[in-house]
This record gives C-alpha cells, sequence and structure tokens, in this order.
C-alpha cells in the first residue's frame, strides 16, 4: 500500500503542475500571449493605409491622436468610422508637448515644451483632447499616451491627477511582466523604427514565453514620419498574427487594460 501511494503522489504533483501550466500559458484572454498595436500622432497614412490593413485581417488598433491635429480636425468622419469598426481613439494630448529641456530635444518648440507647462495647463489640455475625442467616438473610457515618453513636469507625476480619467496610460519602456505586475500608469510598449517583421515577431515570441504581451508602437507605416517602418514589414506582421491568432490575443490598449485591471483585483 505504502508503495501504491509513493507511485500516486508524483502523479498527483505532475497532473496539478500541468493544469498550473496550461492556466499560465492561456492567461491571456484564453490566449498565450497578447498583441496591442499603437499608432501614434495622428498620421493621414494612418486612415488611409494602416486602418483598411487592419480591418482586411479584422483586427483593431489603437491609435493616439494629437486632438489639435487637421487630422484629426478635417477628418473627424474617418476617425469617427474607424471607431466604429472597433479601433480605438486614444488621447495622445491636444498639442503633444514634449520635454525641451532634455538633451536631443531641439524639436520641441516654445509654446509645446512641457518643461514649461503648469500641471493644472497640461491636466486642462488632456481633458479638452478627452472631450474632443468623445465628440467623435461617444466613448467615455479610454487610454492616454505620454508625448515622447515624457512623465513629468518638473519632480511631478502629472498623470496622477489623471488616473480617474484613463483606464491606463502607455510608457515607452520596453518590458515583458506579468499582468499582476504591471504599472496602468506607465504600461511597457516597444517603439518601433526601421524594425523589420522578423524582429518584431522575435519580440513576441520572447512575450510569449515570458508568459507576457507586447505592445507595438509605430508612428510611420511606409512614410509620413521620421520614425517609421516599412509598409511590407508591416503587412508581413499582420500575417503573421493571423496566422497565430489562435495563441495570440490581438486586442487594443483599453481592452488590455481593462483585463490587467482585472487580473489585478483578485
Amino acid at each position: 500500500m505504502k508503495f501504491k501511494n509513493l507511485l500516486i503522489l508524483p502523479l498527483l504533483l505532475f497532473v496539478n503542475n500541468l493544469s498550473y501550466a496550461q492556466k499560465e500559458s492561456t492567461n491571456w484572454n484564453g490566449k498565450k500571449c497578447a498583441v496591442v498595436l499603437t499608432y501614434d500622432d495622428a498620421l493621414n497614412i494612418h486612415l488611409d493605409k494602416v486602418i483598411p490593413a487592419l480591418n482586411s485581417f479584422s483586427f483593431q488598433g489603437t491609435f493616439y491622436l494629437i486632438a489639435s491635429s487637421s487630422v484629426v480636425t478635417d477628418r473627424k468622419e474617418e476617425w469617427r468610422t474607424a471607431s466604429k469598426k472597433g479601433h480605438e481613439l486614444g488621447n495622445h494630448t491636444l498639442y503633444h508637448p514634449c520635454d525641451g529641456s532634455l538633451p536631443g530635444r531641439g524639436f520641441v518648440t516654445k509654446d509645446n515644451d512641457l518643461s514649461r507647462y503648469t500641471v493644472a495647463r497640461a491636466i486642462k489640455e488632456i481633458r479638452t483632447a478627452n472631450q474632443l475625442l468623445k465628440d467623435i467616438d461617444g466613448k467615455s473610457e479610454r487610454t492616454f499616451a505620454y508625448p515622447c515618453g515624457d512623465l513629468k513636469i518638473g519632480d511631478t507625476l502629472y498623470y496622477d491627477y489623471l488616473k480617474k480619467d484613463f483606464v491606463a496610460a502607455r510608457g515607452v519602456q520596453p518590458g515583458f511582466l506579468p499582468a499582476k505586475t504591471v504599472d496602468l500608469a506607465n504600461v511597457n510598449s516597444f517603439v518601433e523604427n526601421r524594425t523589420t517583421a522578423a524582429q518584431m515577431i522575435a519580440q513576441i515570441e520572447e512575450a510569449e514565453k515570458a508568459g507576457s504581451f507586447i505592445v507595438f508602437l509605430f508612428h510611420g507605416v511606409g512614410g509620413e514620419h521620421a520614425l517609421n517602418i516599412d509598409w511590407e514589414e508591416h503587412q508581413k506582421l499582420l500575417l503573421y498574427l493571423k496566422n497565430r491568432e489562435k495563441d495570440i490575443w490581438v486586442t487594443t490598449m483599453v481592452d488590455l487594460g481593462r483585463y490587467i485591471q482585472k487580473q489585478q483585483s483578485y
């Protein structure tokens, strides 16, 4: 009898460990990994080429819009249509202020220098952008993306005053984290510039191995921005994701944020 019990115990441990591993490996909405495709700065190419491409694969992306941009104000109906297709219109502020006091920030104008902002001004402009976006898509739940990845005005983390306005905020630091340790005020992302599809696929595979997720941060796709990836490489990435739909959850930033909130509440 003792010998029989010695055989059963390891078997039970193996079954329990296998169940745990299976649970852990499908912990992103029932899939092994989550991927979020985000596109910054409200470019014409996003409306003209990226959104039709995503639609053709039945994917939804997150588009972080500079609310004062002419590409937003002049093409509201097209953004509204995109929202109805499931794409997220995210808040990338009203004027895209960046900290001009940092090295390599010669492109920052005096009017849009975050280091010259007060916290009150930043909050007011971001909330104004939220209202303008709501006028387009009718939605109240939204995510935020820090312009240039700048988190502070002076020593103040200005988003601390806006946490109730958003589901999450996307930062610019890469990393593969489990849901329970994600900082929803500074969600990790991978900035893509001149990256090949093979390199991006390798990043997805790393996220999958880690039981994590990956947020891609794009600007130009086939042009229109200094930070750019080739159109063909973007298409190859979408095809890979389509072929891996069984294992990879392609979602929006707001849906990922809600999912992580739920995981962190347990």
